[in-house]
């Protein structure tokens, strides 16, 4: 039977989850792995410039359209969605499955759509199941991390859908093009409710939280796929955007040192996740071809290896139960095989020669220096020390060479060995064959990541980043506790928050609840007996005294929601006068 390459994979993703929960125990592993193989060979069948076109009241929604920024996102996409799924392939409980085909036909959405109000159905589509990959983990911390990232993400959201909004009032399209209005408050909404999904600081603070948190293979998919779909929205619709520059070189920083205060080794990860993301983020903002080449070659690289290093790190957690540094140590002889794939993906991140973020984080910092950005230049080279620092060297060191704690971890899964390899068999054949990957970018490829420059100057990185390690390695395993971020601001006044507009209201709409009830026994009583009110015995019924606390509280909370009513309107003013 011929296959149909103009059909969306992301709907064949979507079909897969639905069709997932109807199928026997032990099949639904397999075809977990099948859905996002037909899902790859869609995507690279689908012959370039295809278009399907749906009508929405007046509007044209393009619901599928193929170039080749798409293609080598759907292609990543939905090759980390296979190599994942092989590496959850233990995992049974058809919910968890569900999400995570659910979560990979969100992002092929996002990534295929040709209009704003289909990339805005895929792109909350990604929010629910993602949110169910952290909650999974069924424990207090992942439930409580699990709302924090929900609530982030229907933030985003709602500023993602104001923006399309006014974007669709102001020109009468809704069709994704790049946006060069920069005055428009569409635009920057637009901007901010893609940002916040692609951790830009100081809106990250989800990312840290969350996905140390998650399960152990939840976080694989976690990792992949909503930084990078933001990443791709930035590519398609903002290239040239100077402030993205800014905010990319301080995302690249502010990963690695939060990542080199850390304790838990998958916190240290998503980290780094930042970090990388900057890149990313600023290649968008450079906006030349080279740029744009190499924030996608990077991107794809990128979900490679944090997948890989995911893996690793959840395959610690597994075995022995433990992800802190100070708690994990010695474990090198018991777990030889898992370092030594985990050290793939470190190489990989720390940009080593041969392995693939060696030849496409290059290539964004050389486009900030063809493009005359050389302070940006300077300071994400500066950030590839820190990542040497704590995933190269930090986390391998404490986690497998550290002291040795006793720990006896458990046998992994045979398939988890599976999935790592698979990610590090493409982690190698990128870093050795490049011209694979520079062949799939959006523009010709006029870059060479093997000068002798080039080597020397990682290599000295390296070497001296080591030697650094070295000499302060007894300073750098971390605490024993959470470090906290931005995430601050509203973590500390939180109790308070929540006494004043919960406990407290509560409280006082009780007491109205009951004065109201007791007024109603007493009336009820007066209108059977009315002479009651003047008998001596009538008193402890009717005595004001009886009335005085409940009527207190009942002018308060009058008096309470006189104040709200007056801030929304004083709110409502200020909002018309900037209009």
């Amino acid at each position: 039977m011929p296959i149909d390459a103009t059909f969306p994979p992301a709907l064949v993703m979507l079909a897969g989850a639905l069709l997932l929960p109807l199928l026997p125990r032990n099949y639904r592993s397999y075809f977990s792995l099948f859905i996002p193989l037909i899902a790859l060979v869609l995507v690279w069948l689908a012959p370039s410039g295809v278009n399907l076109t749906l009508e929405l009241m007046d509007y044209k929604l393009v619901v599928y359209k193929v170039d080749r920024l798409s293609r080598i996102f759907g292609t990543i996409f939905a090759l980390i969605t296979l190599i994942g799924a092989l590496f959850a392939f233990h995992v049974k409980e058809a919910a968890k499955q569900t999400a995570t085909l659910l979560y990979a036909a969100g992002a092929l959405g996002v990534t295929f759509a040709g209009d704003l109000i289909t990339l805005f159905v895929f792109w909350e589509l990604m929010s629910l199941p993602s949110t169910y990959l952290i909650w999974a983990r069924g424990v207090r911390e992942s439930e409580k991390a699990g709302m924090r990232y929900l609530m982030f993400h229907v933030f985003g959201g709602g500023l993602l859908f104001a923006g399309i909004l006014l974007h669709a009032g102001e020109t009468g399209g809704i069709l994704i093009e790049q946006l060069t209005d920069r005055n428009a408050l569409s635009s920057w909404l637009i901007l901010a409710g893609v940002a916040v999904n692609a951790a830009v600081v100081p809106l990250h603070a989800w990312i840290a939280d969350a996905y140390p948190k998650a399960t152990v293979t939840g976080a694989v998919f976690l990792s992949a796929l909503t930084t990078k779909t933001a990443v791709y929205v930035l590519l398609r619709m903002f290239p040239g955007w100077e402030i993205l520059i800014f905010l990319g070189v301080l995302m690249a920083l502010y990963g690695v040192v939060f990542a080199v205060l850390a304790n838990d080794i998958r916190e240290i990860l998503a980290y780094h996740i930042i970090s990388q993301v900057g890149y990313m983020v600023a290649g968008a903002g450079i906006g030349t071809e080279l740029a744009v080449n190499g924030a996608t070659a990077h991107a794809f690289s990128h979900i490679l290896y944090k997948a890989l290093l995911f893996m690793g790190a959840g395959a610690v957690l597994h075995t022995t139960g433990k992800s802190k540094l100070t708690e994990l140590g010695g474990l090198a002889k018991k777990q030889p095989l898992i370092l030594w794939l985990y050290m793939i993906g470190a190489f990989s991140i720390s940009g080593f020669p041969l392995f693939n973020g060696f030849i496409s984080k290059s290539m964004v910092v050389a486009a900030a220096g063809e493009a005359n950005y050389p302070f940006a230049m300077l300071l994400m080279l500066l950030a590839s020390v820190g990542t040497f620092l704590s995933v190269g060297i930090k986390l391998p060191y404490f986690t497998w060479y550290g002291e040795n704690r006793g720990l006896i971890p458990l046998p992994p899964p045979r398939n988890m060995y599976l999935g790592m390899a698979a990610a590090s068999f493409f982690c190698l054949l990128h870093g050795i064959m490049p011209g694979l990957l520079y062949d799939m970018l959006p523009y010709t490829v006029h870059f060479a990541p093997y000068t002798f420059s080039h080597v020397v100057e990682t290599s000295q990185i390296l070497i001296f980043t080591f030697a650094a390690f070295w000499i302060f390695r007894k300073r750098l395993a971390g605490e024993a506790g959470i470090t906290l971020d931005v995430d601050w601001f509203y973590r500390r006044p939180a109790r308070w928050v929540q006494r004043v507009f919960v406990e407290d209201l509560e409280t006082a709409f009780n007491k109205v609840e009951t004065l109201s009830m007791d007024i109603v026994g007493k009336l009820s009583l007066l209108s059977k007996n009315p002479t009651l009110i003047f008998t001596k015995s009538g008193g402890k019924y009717f005595s004001p005294d009886t009335y005085r606390p409940a009527i207190q509280t009942l002018i308060l909370l009058v008096l309470f929601s006189f104040v709200l009513i007056s801030f929304w309107g004083l709110l409502s003013h200020l909002l018309a006068v900037t209009k």
